[in-house]
């Protein structure tokens, strides 16, 4: 039987169309998938987490952040580049326009952000006729701007299990006893306006406990010995960063550069880490620290230049979240009488 090259070559012609084509979409879903580490050089994306109604009829708005990097961390004080403002709905939805009023940009937000998901850092709570109105809260960093709008739609409603699904709480489970997840009880020792000079130690007592007990204290006890022990997901029931359930304590520094701040002992991250052995709740082997005598956390918080800082004490339960700040003036040993 004699062959027809004509068919040979519409033979290869259309394999080598397939292979073609293979290769292109087969690059695509690679691409689509392929998740980039970045440590630095991105931006900050505020986060709006929800509302819940208050038994006075206000309300409370929860926020907190997204920094895309793993490592960089910024300082953005309050203006045209860390605000908020409270408008009608959609009238800062072009993101070239600004509304500053100098009573509305400060909402009690940080200045200092640290890397990747900081989740429910910082409320406001807004009055009962607050009605279809939008707190907007806008972050410019590495020149690009970025813009959170918080409202009172009904599909942003929460409530504790919501939270703690939202931060992998108790290895991301959904008992409805979540619904009425009781948080931290958290009191700080001693003044909360300290002043003292740069190099001087200042004593942080803190004193918290779990009113319910709930999400029970849990971990993975046992130290790994294989990497499979150590990634393992037995018993995690989440497909987000989930953390370990039980009482813990850290504080941060809120407002003020970080990088000028050392705490002894060294605090455990209250961003959500997930690399292994990084000091955080949310990284494996999810090994919390054990709680105190007295439930009595002290440490000692030293600055390595003058100006004003907030530390923040944040008491949890890895469910849900109480705050406590310290407002610290640093002066120079020069600036002394």
């Amino acid at each position: 039987m004699r062959r027809n090259p004509t068919g040979v070559a519409r033979s290869g012609g259309r394999l080598l169309l397939a292979l073609v084509l293979v290769a292109l979409f087969g690059f695509q879903s690679a691409e689509a998938q392929t998740r980039f580490m970045y440590l630095r050089g991105q931006s900050i994306h505020p986060a709006f987490e929800g509302w819940w109604p208050n038994d006075d009829g206000s309300f409370t708005l929860w926020f907190g952040y997204m920094n895309s990097n793993w490592e960089e961390e910024f300082d953005v004080p309050f203006g045209p580049d860390n605000y908020f403002a409270r408008t009608e709905a959609h009238a800062l939805d072009d993101l070239e326009m600004d509304k500053l009023v100098a009573s509305e940009v400060d909402q009690g937000q940080p200045t200092h952000f640290y890397p990747r998901r900081n989740p429910f850092l910082f409320t406001i709570r807004v009055p009962a006729d607050f009605g279809e109105q939008e707190l907007v809260w806008t972050l410019i960093t590495h020149g690009r701007r970025n813009r959170v709008f918080a409202s009172l739609r009904p599909d942003y409603r929460m409530d504790t299990q919501v939270m703690s699904t939202e931060v992998g709480g108790a290895f991301g489970s959904l008992d409805d006893r979540l619904r009425t997840n009781l948080p931290p009880e958290l009191d700080v020792e001693g003044e909360k306006q300290r002043r003292v000079e740069v190099g001087e130690p200042v004593s942080l007592v803190a004193f918290a406990e779990d009113p319910d007990d709930f999400p029970p204290r849990a971990e993975r006890s046992r130290v790994p010995e294989t990497l499979d022990q150590l990634y393992s997901t037995s018993g995690v029931g989440s497909s987000v960063v989930s953390g370990a359930p039980g009482l813990r304590l850290t504080w941060i520094v809120y407002r003020g550069p970080a990088r000028h701040v050392a705490f002894e002992p060294e605090q455990r991250k209250a961003w959500m880490d997930s690399r292994a052995w990084a000091n955080s709740p949310w990284s494996p082997p999810y090994i919390l620290p054990e709680t105190p005598p007295d439930n009595r956390w002290v440490a000692d918080a030293t600055f390595l230049e003058p100006g004003d800082y907030v530390l923040r004490a944040i008491a949890s339960d890895g469910s849900h979240f109480t705050y406590q700040n310290v407002r610290v003036e640093v002066t120079s040993a020069d600036d002394a009488p």
